[in-house]
């Protein structure tokens, strides 16, 4: 699934990485969706539709649309949903990006119905070819990203 590491946490990751050190020889690849990219190709009317809006993101979510749904009363309170903008600005460049994950199952403003499409919608859009990286690895290659601005899989 397509997502931003730890987004379903108060304070999500800011950067990650993976280190090869076995290769699949078949498949294997990392997807990396540019956020950045995907929020300028937006048009001015979607860009100020979703400037405000705040999505609820939580690892249950995305765990259950994979069928995980057994999770003891501790779990649930230990990953219980969070807020994050869907519109964020970079605290450097000040360039804004979408903030999307696999693990954002709501929007607060919206019907469950309405903010899922929403969600569909922008996941299809960020994730277009024109907006993807693939790596394909090869042994002790290094790939570091930050996720405020990258959606991987």
């Amino acid at each position: 699934l397509w997502h931003s590491d730890s987004s379903f946490r108060p304070i999500p990751a800011k950067f990650s990485l993976l280190s090869a050190r076995v290769v699949n020889p078949k498949g294997g690849n990392t997807e990396f969706a540019d956020m950045r990219a995907a929020y300028d190709a937006l048009d001015d009317e979607t860009k100020a539709e979703i400037e405000d809006l705040v999505c609820e993101h939580s690892l249950m979510y995305s765990r259950g649309s994979l069928g995980f749904t057994d999770y003891t009363d501790d779990e649930k309170e230990m990953f219980k949903p969070v807020l994050q903008r869907l519109v964020r600005t970079h605290p450097q460049h000040r360039r804004k990006s979408l903030y999307l994950s696999s693990h954002a199952g709501k929007i607060a403003s919206m019907s469950v119905p309405e903010g899922r499409l929403l969600l569909r919608d922008l996941n299809e859009h960020a994730t277009q070819p024109e907006f993807v990286y693939v790596h394909k690895w090869r042994l002790h290659d290094l790939v570091m990203w930050d996720n405020r601005q990258t959606m991987h899989r």
